[in-house]
């Protein structure tokens, strides 16, 4: 497939870029990822492993657009992020106590 990179055209396949993502360890998750094999890897760092370009030359979506489009599944945000934008969450504690009926930690 043709798909264009930091304005340069790549011809890309899934086979091509899961053997270029062989053997590569995931960075640290931050943004959106995508999901090669069994791994999730931060869509800037397979950006640079398959265009061999600078992470700062391209944008996270047009690696996403291109994953989307070989059949690879991109996340927005990484794992064990919260999904709501409602209320903080409470804290262990105070969860607990309120499934047990009680009021919650007591602010001194």
């Amino acid at each position: 497939m043709r798909c264009v990179i930091a304005r340069y055209p790549f011809d890309l396949t899934r086979t091509g870029v899961l053997a270029s993502m062989k053997g590569v360890r995931p960075e640290l998750v931050t943004g959106a990822t995508v999901t090669i094999g069994r791994r999730r890897y931060p869509a800037k760092q397979v950006g640079q492993v398959i265009t061999r370009q600078d992470p700062r030359d391209f944008t996270v979506g047009e690696v996403v657009r291109a994953m989307t489009r070989l059949g690879f599944t991109c996340h927005d945000r990484p794992r064990g992020t919260p999904v709501s934008k409602g209320a903080p969450a409470l804290l262990p504690l105070a969860t607990a106590s309120a499934l047990l009926g009680g009021t919650g930690p007591v602010a001194a």
